[in-house]
């Protein structure tokens, strides 16, 4: 079968023209153009959108100046990488010369250098991404197959290449969980036995790849099937001992993604280090060296579980609760807002999160020194306290407000 029309119709007119042009100007070079990877994986089960990976057979660098100096265009190359970026009006492609790897330890980021396309998706994680169309006459269209891909997406198997593929680069081995579960497939047996045999060198690859790819597992649809799957793999026991998913997960989860705008990565993080321990929780961020926003956002959920029996006490005013929670990360109140057992705390920190945050007040310092109130601490705290009045509803208008500081400012100030 030919796939030159099936790409043709998944793209814009104006980029396949352009992808054509390179692909015969490569042709009349001697290079050829393929497009590789995911794309293809997704072209082939009719799934739309994706990265478009492009790979030269030959010199990718060369064949974008090429076509800049024939047809117009800019072009950005990086030597380094073997790449270039392409760039005409609102058009951009980037290119990738083909090339092959080698890993000189377990876990290291491998050796490149040039190769063909055969041993450039012989280098990648699973068959079904291991496959190219090429987009240069006179085999424009045709499928590149060489680990029977193709086979692979029919049967819904993710399977690796060799026998240590996950050796090689320990983190296919949360990305064959992805997959697994974004696709609705299944790990291919030998695979999983690979995947079991070699969870020890995760230790292999740093943490900040496997915070990488912990993080792409909770930018997808529904992290939950990714995260079970792996606690069932010891995956995620392999990351960290405390590390662990299961149906709470999946519910907490589900229900992140009913409430309106707060099902982010950062939301389900959170979630997923509810139930650990406060020291856990805060070595496993830091371990994997998360930024300081996320930090944060686990400091302040921890801080939250120390103050959830005084959240829920009988005549907590606006005021007293606003004090409680302000500052904190709205991430870890949303999180805590889900997962705490009291239906009274859920409900006041969704009426901090929805209302009580928001509230401002119409004076601000210098409207109150218009009222004659002077520069200083004093300022400072009329400003609390009329804050204060707004949050429990003692006034709520601008009239109201003005009215009150001039009855402060006649009484020396507030109580």
């Amino acid at each position: 079968m030919n796939y030159a029309d099936t790409i043709e119709k998944s793209l814009p007119p104006d980029l396949w023209s352009l992808i054509t042009l390179l692909g015969e100007v490569g042709a009349s070079q001697d290079q050829r153009l393929y497009l590789v990877g995911g794309r293809v994986r997704d072209l082939l089960l009719g799934i739309e959108g994706g990265d478009l990976d492009l790979v030269v057979e030959g010199d990718a660098m060369a064949l974008a100046r090429s076509l800049a100096g024939e047809h117009g265009g800019e072009v950005v190359s990086h030597p380094r990488f073997g790449t270039a970026k392409y760039r005409r009006g609102e058009l951009t492609i980037d290119l990738a010369s083909a090339r092959t790897e080698v890993y000189s330890r377990p876990g290291a980021l491998p050796l490149v250098r040039p190769g063909s396309i055969d041993k450039d998706l012989s280098r990648r994680d699973f068959t079904i991404n291991s496959m190219a169309v090429c987009l240069s006459p006179p085999d424009k269209g045709n499928l590149l197959d060489p680990f029977d891909g193709r086979a692979d997406l029919e049967a819904r198997l993710i399977r690796v290449l060799h026998s240590k593929s996950f050796i090689d680069d320990a983190t296919r081995i949360m990305r064959a969980i992805r997959y697994e579960q974004r696709l609705n497939f299944k790990i291919e047996d030998a695979t999983r036995g690979y995947l079991l045999r070699d969870l020890s060198y995760l230790d292999t690859v740093g943490v900040d790849r496997l915070r990488h790819e912990l993080q792409l597992f909770l930018e997808e649809g529904r992290p939950e099937g990714a995260l079970l799957r792996a606690d069932e793999l010891g995956v995620l026991k392999a990351m960290h001992p405390s590390l662990k998913a299961d149906g709470w997960t999946g519910e907490m989860f589900r229900k992140a993604r009913s409430a309106a705008q707060v099902a982010t990565p950062e939301v389900y993080l959170a979630l997923l280090l509810y139930r650990i321990s406060p020291e856990d929780a805060l070595d496993l961020v830091k371990g994997y060296r998360y930024a300081s926003d996320q930090v944060r956002i686990v400091s302040d959920l921890i801080k939250l579980k120390t103050l959830e029996k005084g959240l829920g006490a009988p005549g907590l005013k606006p005021r007293e609760l606003y004090a409680l929670l302000h500052g904190l990360a709205p991430e870890a109140l949303t999180a805590f807002s889900l997962a705490c057992e009291s239906q009274r705390t859920r409900d006041i920190i969704v009426q901090y999160l929805d209302e009580l945050r928001h509230v401002k007040t119409y004076l601000d310092g210098h409207k109150l020194k218009l009222l004659g109130v002077p520069q200083g601490p004093g300022m400072g705290r009329m400003l609390k306290a009329l804050l204060d009045a707004r949050l429990d509803g003692e006034v709520a208008n601008r009239e109201a407000e003005v009215a009150l500081v001039k009855r402060w400012l006649a009484e020396g100030g507030p109580e």
